[in-house]
């Protein structure tokens, strides 16, 4: 591992200012510290930010939550409102890592997570997120866990968080403070880059930039499910995963919030699959059309063109699960 300063931050304002200054930021390091391992990341210099008031989950005045950025996913996913009112969250987090990860990794980081496609980690293969300009080896190689749509010929890499599905299907903001100490909120929607002709740009972050907390909007009835298809039950990312949030009214869908896992390079949602449901009977041929819009730019690179058909069965067992449970 390259040699680097380490500094501890005594306050948010500390934090950024060593950020915007080139330090790279560390919390729980679940991450982090396996690609500085393997120089995949090799920042001058390291910020930790564990000692900031940041690891609260509060209640928030229009009924909704709080989350710190510095919270842990095991207490994020043991909170007796996550469990009760964000089900799926606490769903999504269960099903990602093991324990001791997930007692580490904190909310921020579990956003910021990188790819786990295998040429971003070998250091010896081109990389266009790892080394802009190099070329992207997935797209004609060993490309089994990666994406299917939002690609571009620069990168076809997927976001491994669970956490991250979870939050787009409930409309979560992340809040961000600066060099200034200004404030900002970005709904997670907009909140991640696809990778189009920079794929080295994965958010919308600027240096110094801080995540400070997520914010949940006021829960909302509805059947919470995380479906996550992997390659075995436990620490494996994500083939294909959904987190559906469902309400039926009067025998038609009044309500659905859909985000996808592992087919994507961000947390995957596509409105007009909601809209197609919405107001409608649920039906197998309502299922089919849902996940016909879901899958119309869907492509294959090969090893992975599984992944379409695999997507359009979890989606419609999903919404057959969802909507059986309403009914």
């Amino acid at each position: 591992m390259k040699e680097f300063e380490y500094a501890r931050a005594a306050s948010r304002t500390d934090a950024t200012h060593h950020a915007a200054t080139g330090a790279t930021i560390i919390a729980g390091g679940t991450n982090l510290l396996d690609l500085m391992k393997l120089e995949v990341m090799a920042p001058d210099a390291l910020v930790d930010i564990n000692r900031l008031e940041l690891h609260q989950i509060t209640d928030t005045e229009d009924g909704g939550v709080r989350i710190g950025a510095l919270v842990s996913n095991s207490d994020l996913a043991a909170h007796g409102r996550i469990r009760q009112e964000y089900e799926v969250l606490s769903r999504a987090l269960l099903a990602g890592a093991s324990g001791q990860l997930r007692n580490k990794a904190t909310t921020g980081g579990n956003l910021l997570q990188r790819t786990r496609c295998a040429y971003f980690y070998d250091t010896a293969m081109p990389c266009n997120k790892r080394e802009p300009g190099s070329g992207c080896q997935a797209r004609e190689g060993f490309n089994r866990i990666l994406a299917i749509l939002g690609t571009s010929e620069h990168c076809i890499a997927t976001h491994p968080s669970d956490m991250a599905v979870a939050m787009m299907a409930l409309d979560a903001v992340v809040e961000v403070e600066d060099t200034a100490g200004d404030m900002r909120r970005i709904p997670l929607g907009d909140f991640y880059c696809l990778p189009g002709d920079t794929p080295e740009i994965e958010t919308v972050l600027k240096p110094g930039d801080l995540i400070t907390a997520v914010l949940l909007p006021a829960p909302e009835p509805g059947t919470h499910i995380y479906r996550k298809v992997r390659d075995r039950a436990s620490y494996a990312f994500a083939l294909v995963s959904v987190a559906a949030v469902i309400r039926i009214d009067d025998g038609k869908i009044a309500r659905a919030t859909l985000a996808f896992g592992g087919v994507a390079p961000k947390p995957w949602r596509n409105d007009a699959v909601e809209d197609a449901l919405i107001g409608n009977r649920p039906s197998d041929a309502l299922f089919d059309k849902a996940a016909d819009i879901l899958l119309a730019d869907a492509r294959g690179y090969g090893a992975n063109d599984f992944k379409i058909p695999l997507a359009r069965r979890t989606l419609k067992a999903v919404l057959r699960t969802a909507t059986e449970t309403n009914q």
